[in-house]
């Protein structure tokens, strides 16, 4: 997966914050509901816009900026 076209930083989205293309969905959202415990199927639900392919990616993106 192309990280560059998954996640986008534009200032006139959320200031800048990086979000999942096409969404409004930040990475930092994202990746606190993983760690306070939430499933897959919690933050899908929660967000509607997000699909399941750019959770996973999301999840990459975290795990191999580390």
């Amino acid at each position: 997966m192309n990280f560059d076209e998954l996640i986008v930083s534009d200032p006139k989205i959320c200031g800048g914050t990086p979000v999942v293309r096409g969404t409004r969905v930040t990475l930092r959202t994202i990746l606190a509901s993983l760690a306070e415990g939430d499933t897959e199927e919690q933050i899908l639900k929660s967000f509607p816009t997000l699909s399941a392919e750019q959770l996973h990616g999301v999840v990459a993106s975290a795990v191999t900026s580390t």
